[in-house]
């Protein structure tokens, strides 16, 4: 019996898709940076741990307002929320590690990212209306139709 876990996929893009997708994984890497930077100041200067929702409204929606980050309208906004889901969850581990809740070594605080590492990443969420189209092609909202090869079929739709 042959038990297969994992799952290999290409994505061909479009030079135009290409460019969204550098879009999309600047505007979460600049997200994130800003979330850190919002806690770190709020630390140094001895005020309270910034919320969730507080860090949100001040890194993505005042931020949108701004003209110096205006372009963040331009990607989808599951993108910016999950980078900053991604910082809370970092936030989450590097506490639970202090305390001595997490198992293992001991994890750092969160760092910045920059835009020299070649790691990329962005998540879309079932409510961002991303799907697996019938042909094999992936829908991304605000990013349009990418090709894609699979190594063999999904079994469920992916969440």
């Amino acid at each position: 019996m042959i038990v297969q876990l994992r799952y290999q996929f290409r994505v061909y893009p479009t030079p135009s898709q290409q460019v969204e997708l550098a879009k999309a994984f600047g505007c979460a890497r600049v997200v994130f940076n800003d979330g850190l930077r919002v806690r770190q100041q709020a630390r140094e200067q001895g005020e309270k741990y910034v919320s969730d929702a507080e860090l949100s409204k001040r890194v993505i929606t005042q931020a949108k307002l701004t003209p110096q980050r205006a372009w963040l309208g331009e990607v989808s906004a599951v993108v910016l929320q999950q980078a900053l889901a991604d910082l809370n969850t970092a936030y989450r581990n590097f506490f639970a590690s202090v305390t001595g809740k997490r198992k293992g070594r001991k994890v750092a605080p969160p760092r910045f990212r920059s835009r020299k590492d070649n790691r990329q990443a962005i998540r879309f969420t079932k409510n961002s209306r991303f799907k697996v189209c019938d042909n094999g092609r992936l829908r991304l909202p605000k990013i349009g139709d990418l090709d894609v090869r699979w190594s063999r079929e999904l079994p469920s739709d992916p969440s």
